[in-house]
């Protein structure tokens, strides 16, 4: 990729913006990261000591200010500013990343998907987990057909955290689009979409478990798809015993998988994509399995090599649609599919029904 780079403005530096967004963007070709806002004076010290040549804003005002010095702008501030700072930025004429959720209803996310169109700029949601390691090995024995017609997909997004952190994410308001079915829930319910298609029934059980935890922290959604496959969710941070990250049955052979997608770990221990060798790669150790009649557990299956992850795809992608009108690699639209999902997996859980769309 050749050329100036495009100019990022990055809004939020907590979780999102400081180990997902921040050295994603840094690392792509033809990006550059140019500025950072963030209220928290520790966070704009902390930006500029990762990113010296980057410039720390307090407020979104001061970025949008500046609209015709950038090229795109990245929204990962808390979840109820998505909407608000997305359609702000698409009306001063900017292309946007918005991470997930994108918006708290589907009906806000086809709004913001309008709007983008009818401004002719990009709108795209940061759906990281389509780069795991796990779920582009998925795809690949898929499309290898090794598994038959798949039966029921398994999806497993568990972490043992007895104690409530607290902050926005755990925030029982319903304002702050909180709780794991819309912050997990997201990623498991999009990857099933992706792979098996669009969704005709849904049904949910979502629990507040932890003393003291205000939003759902224990939540299953189990999805009919129109293909007629089967896709059990689970997200939850109370599992003392974590199950297999990946479940697949099919009519010829099953799919175990257990662990998480080691890209996260890195960049929360100051990895780059851009500099670290063998970038998203796993030990053999922890490669699924496929077999027929037999327990992964105990060795049953053959080995199946995990191919690498690649969260920088997104960004590379992102760019070269903003360059050369290459696709966008995850449009608001599907993003909206997803929130269906997840709205009708909340009057599931809510109802004791089932919920058909």
């Amino acid at each position: 990729m050749t050329g100036t780079p495009l100019r990022v403005g990055l809004v939020g530096y907590g979780l999102a913006g400081s180990v997902f967004h921040a050295p994603l963007i840094a690392a792509t070709e033809g990006l550059a990261l140019d500025t950072v806002v963030t209220s928290n004076p520790r966070r704009q010290e902390q930006a500029r000591a990762q990113f010296p040549d980057v410039r720390t804003v307090a407020a979104p005002d001061e970025l949008f200010a500046r609209a015709g010095e950038l090229d795109l702008i990245v929204v990962a501030s808390p979840n109820k500013t998505h909407v608000p700072l997305a359609t702000t930025a698409l009306k001063a004429g900017l292309p946007v990343v918005v991470d997930k959720p994108i918006a708290g209803t589907a009906a806000e996310a086809r709004g913001l998907a309008a709007l983008a169109e009818e401004c002719g700029l990009l709108l795209s949601v940061f759906q990281n987990r389509r780069w795991d390691n796990d779920f582009l090995t998925l795809r690949k024995l898929l499309a290898e057909g090794g598994l038959g017609d798949v039966w029921r997909f398994e999806s497993r997004f568990e972490r043992w955290r007895p104690k409530p952190k607290g902050g926005w994410r755990e925030s029982g308001d319903p304002e702050e689009i909180g709780g794991l079915l819309y912050d997990l829930g997201s990623h498991v319910v999009d990857q099933a979409l992706v792979l098996f298609g669009p969704a005709t029934q849904v049904y949910a059980e979502s629990v507040v478990r932890r003393a003291g935890a205000e939003a759902d922290d224990d939540t299953f959604i189990a999805i009919t798809h129109a293909n007629g496959v089967r896709s059990h969710l689970h997200v939850s941070a109370t599992a003392a015993q974590l199950g297999p990250r990946f479940r697949v049955l099919g009519s010829q052979a099953g799919y175990v998988k257990y662990g998480l997608d080691p890209q996260e770990a890195a960049l929360r221990e100051g990895g780059r994509p851009d500099t670290a060798a063998g970038w998203g790669t796993e030990d053999e150790s922890m490669w699924g399995r496929v077999g027929a009649g037999e327990s992964p557990p105990t060795g049953g299956g053959r080995p199946v090599p995990t191919l690498p992850g690649d969260y920088p795809a997104y960004y590379a992608a992102v760019a070269a649609a903003l360059r050369e009108g290459a696709p966008n690699p995850v449009t608001a639209r599907e993003a909206a599919a997803a929130l269906d999902v997840l709205e009708a997996a909340r009057r599931s859980a809510r109802d004791g029904v089932a919920v058909k769309l």
